[in-house]
């Protein structure tokens, strides 16, 4: 059947994409930010970057860069459009999967819709060095499916005390499904590094003492009113201000994910991982 057509695509000893799905609790964090800036870094690391929005309840990645796609997500699953002709280039080099704001679930897709979406993504994998994916807030089987078949999922959070919590919920709904992914939390909008730390070590300790599960530190954003300014001017902040303390912050985390990359290669992949939630 066509299922098992596609795992046998799947199967091989090439090296596959490296996935980061940034996700968060609740809305207003910063995460489409964060993926957004932190994919155009990598990119300017000569890494081949893929960005696919896929917050289904508010794709707007594409207004933080001031594109206007024609094709977007929906097109993809419905099998009137590829995955080469929805993408469009995005600053910095990368390459830009535009989401569509109030596409039904995953777990709604026809048989026809999910494999069609799984074969373009294997597409996908074969074409990127990384892939980035910008979730949706909250933790619908639409976000966290794709969190638990990357390679890594950063929980974006600031350090106001409702946002913690919903970042320590998505924590504790990862590792109740036993997610494979090496999950980070990433604190934004803090006002010093100091107050990131303890924001770090409070979800951190609270995930240790009643999950016994570590959660990595995946590095912090500092408040600067360049970010704000530069999502005014639709401009990603590392490309209008690329001196800023944000823009330092975001090449810190990129680091670590490029060091990541250049690791021994990866076998199977996020197209044979994603396969697994849908068949």
């Amino acid at each position: 059947d066509q299922a098992s057509q596609l795992r046998e695509l799947a199967r091989g000893h090439r090296r596959c994409a490296l996935t980061v799905a940034v996700m968060s609790g609740k809305g207003g964090v910063g995460k489409s930010n964060i993926a957004v800036n932190l994919s155009i870094c990598l990119s300017e690391r000569g890494l081949r970057v893929a960005l696919m929005d896929l917050d289904m309840g508010l794709a707007n990645a594409d207004l933080l860069m001031n594109l206007r796609p024609r094709y977007n997500l929906a097109h993809l699953v419905a099998g009137v459009r590829t995955i080469e002709e929805i993408s469009v280039p995005g600053p910095g080099g990368i390459r830009f999967i535009p989401g569509a704001s109030g596409m039904q679930g995953l777990a709604n897709l026809s048989e026809f819709e999910r494999q069609n979406l799984i074969s373009q993504l294997h597409k996908l994998d074969a074409s990127a060095d990384i892939i980035v994916f910008d979730l949706g807030a909250g933790i619908s089987r639409n976000v966290t499916g794709f969190a638990y078949a990357a390679n890594h999922a950063w929980v974006v959070t600031t350090p106001e005390p409702t946002a913690l919590t919903d970042a320590y919920a998505t924590v504790k709904a990862l590792q109740r499904e036993q997610c494979r992914a090496k999950i980070a939390l990433v604190v934004n909008m803090a006002n010093s590094r100091a107050e990131a730390q303890a924001a770090y070590r409070r979800v951190a300790g609270v995930a240790r003492k009643f999950l016994n599960f570590s959660i990595a530190d995946g590095g912090y954003m500092l408040q600067d009113t360049a970010v704000e300014l530069a999502v005014q001017a639709r401009c990603p902040f590392v490309i209008r201000y690329p001196g800023s303390n944000a823009s330092a912050c975001i090449a810190a985390m990129a680091s670590e994910v490029a060091r990541t990359c250049a690791a021994p290669p990866r076998r199977g992949g996020f197209f044979k991982r994603v396969a697994g939630l849908f068949v």
